[in-house]
């Protein structure tokens, strides 16, 4: 009698932060989020969206904001890229792991994006991104970036 084994893949952080932005770049948001626990965190610092009647912030989890977010900005930039400049790894406080990566993302601007209308512009603006992770997976990414930077070069100018 033989039983069969399922393999299980587990990647180690630095290769589940790569296989993430290798999905972005790729535009494949839900192969992003799968690369993510059920609950992971997303927190995009500099995201601030002011309406009519509410302010939209880029905090939640993943599998609502991030992938809304980033399905948003795939939309807005068909051409979205990212160019990955380092990956740096180090153990949680929490256990697990913490992994830093410096990456530009840039593209040119098709239909508005939140507030910016659509001018043709395009972008192009480093970032450095936090993932938390255990047991092979994302549990939380925390992004910061300079905003007034890509609303300047997507020719977007705000007045109080």
């Amino acid at each position: 009698m033989t039983t069969a084994m399922t393999t299980i893949e587990v990647r180690i952080p630095t290769q589940t932060v790569e296989a993430f932005f290798d999905a972005y770049r790729r535009h494949e948001v839900d192969e992003m989020v799968d690369l993510c626990t059920p609950n992971a965190d997303f927190s995009y610092v500099p995201v601030e969206i002011w309406g009519r009647q509410r302010v939209v912030r880029g905090e939640g989890k993943v599998a609502t904001i991030g992938k809304t977010l980033w399905t948003g900005l795939i939309t807005s930039f068909p051409d979205l890229w990212n160019t990955v400049a380092s990956v740096r790894a180090g153990a949680s406080v929490e256990g697990g792991s913490v992994v830093a990566v410096e990456v530009t993302i840039g593209g040119t601007q098709a239909s508005a994006w939140a507030n910016i209308s659509a001018r043709g512009g395009s972008f192009a603006e480093p970032h450095l991104f936090v993932f938390r992770c255990h047991d092979g997976l994302i549990d939380g990414i925390t992004a910061y970036w300079n905003n007034a930077s890509i609303s300047r070069q997507l020719a977007h100018l705000e007045i109080d």
